[in-house]
């Protein structure tokens, strides 16, 4: 631990990068339908989310509405 923090950047840069790719070899990526797949139900529930908060507004708007005047 004390021999990274004494590295001059310059040295560190390159381990930095080298760890990064370690990493990535790692990572399980989605394939191209679950990628599909998620988008649409993203979107579907961004659209539902929508309604709703649009019909919630517009009861709290006529609510707001009928008591002031």
């Amino acid at each position: 631990m004390a021999d990274q923090i004494k590295k001059p950047l310059l040295k560190k840069i390159p381990e930095f990068f080298a760890q990064v790719r370690q990493e990535m070899r790692k990572v399980t990526w989605p394939s191209g339908k679950e990628t599909r797949v998620t988008t649409i139900v993203v979107f579907i529930f961004a659209i539902i989310a929508a309604g709703y908060f649009m019909i919630v507004d517009q009861i709290i708007y006529r609510l707001l509405n009928l008591i002031i005047g």
